[in-house]
């Protein structure tokens, strides 16, 4: 399953420089993940400071 980005996110950016397939974007208030093209590597997850990306 695709991670999303919860509403936990403070958008500081720190996984969308982490992920290797750049389908991490800024969005309305938070990140934003484009699920068909999150490849679950958990890049994102492992670099948040707040725990935001879930694993869907």
């Amino acid at each position: 399953m695709a991670y999303i980005i919860t509403d936990d996110c403070i958008s500081c950016g720190a996984c969308a420089s982490e992920c290797p397939v750049d389908c991490i974007t800024e969005g309305d208030g938070k990140y934003v993940i484009a699920a068909d093209a999150c490849i679950e590597c958990g890049s994102c997850a492992s670099v948040c400071p707040v725990d935001a990306p879930k694993a869907e």
